[in-house]
């Protein structure tokens, strides 16, 4: 039996990731979601310690998408003592945009305004409420489908008529308010093993909602600029608090500056990290470097406790 298995769903998003686990000589196996299936009596483990690459986007790759089977087969090799990092109880937030607000305002913080429905029919009742303009986003996104900006009721009735308002795979949306991000401006916390590792500035955020950051995500979005940036102290603690509370192993945290008041408001939560673009250019280091050092200490505790 391998040290490791990564499961994963989108191979080119993790090749820098593969590259570095074979250079550091890591004993690894790969575990191609869509195509995996499980026997719920099945005692054996693939590997001690497992590691969750599941996208939240693979709905747009895959009509028969593996979102909500992630969680099963995880929880299942958790059940039977493997450390699943970014497991079935993290799942259940990346998939699940409402929880997320949920869990930063039980950490103290600000969110946008949201109302959350699993009926098309009420959200122009929730958008009044909040005033417009609005987005109405799905519930389990990913790369920044399935959000749409509603400068006017009219707009958003006749949306609602032709039942062209978005809806998730699980039926459920989000009525927000549009937060005008100071100087277009989001910003992109990583954390891994429950400490701030770095953060991006994304710069012209105002073009798209599709902020993935990665390499193989920005070849259509050049109106986004990606530096790093040096959150203040009250920030980071913020960011490891949700961490903790979620128990995110590694992932991004977002929010961004109300230009109306100065204030952050968190908006996303997300356990999948294929790290920055050009991470030499842009961070001087390399983070997988960081996640296979964390990786290989996850090894070695399965390891000594199994001895």
């Amino acid at each position: 039996m391998a040290d490791l298995a990564v499961f994963y769903e989108h191979p080119q998003w993790f090749e820098a990731l593969f590259r570095t686990l074979d250079r550091r000589g890591v004993d690894w196996v790969p575990i191609g979601i869509q195509s995996h299936t499980f026997d719920p009596a099945d005692t054996a483990l693939p590997a001690p310690v497992i590691l969750n690459r599941l996208a939240m986007s693979s709905f747009l790759r895959q009509e028969e998408h593996a979102l909500f089977y992630s969680q099963a087969v995880l929880g299942h090799w958790a059940a039977l003592g493997a450390r699943v990092i970014n497991g079935a109880g993290v799942l259940a937030y990346d998939t699940n945009k409402a929880r997320q607000l949920s869990l930063f305002r039980a950490a103290g913080l600000d969110i946008p305004k949201t109302r959350v429905a699993h009926r098309r029919a009420d959200v122009p009742r929730l958008a009044a409420e909040i005033g417009y303009p609005v987005i109405v986003k799905v519930n389990v996104g990913g790369s920044g489908a399935g959000v749409i900006r509603y400068d006017s009721a009219e707009e958003l009735a006749a949306a609602v008529a032709d039942r062209l308002t978005p809806v998730g795979v699980d039926g459920v949306a989000l009525v927000q308010e549009y937060v005008p991000a100071r100087d277009a401006r989001v910003l992109r916390c990583e954390v891994l093993d429950g400490k701030l590792i770095y953060a991006l500035a994304l710069d012209g955020a105002g073009s798209t909602f599709d902020l993935c950051p990665a390499e193989v995500c920005m070849v259509d979005k050049p109106t986004i600029t990606i530096s790093e940036f040096k959150p203040p102290a009250e920030i980071t603690a913020a960011v490891e608090r949700v961490a903790k509370l979620s128990g995110l192993d590694v992932g991004g945290i977002e929010y961004m500056i109300d230009d109306r008041d100065g204030r952050a408001k968190f908006y996303d939560l997300n356990a999948l990290s294929n790290f920055v673009a050009k991470p030499l250019e842009v961070l001087g280091w390399d983070p997988h470097e960081l996640l296979v050092d964390y990786l290989e200490r996850e090894i070695g505790a399965r390891a000594r406790a199994a001895a």
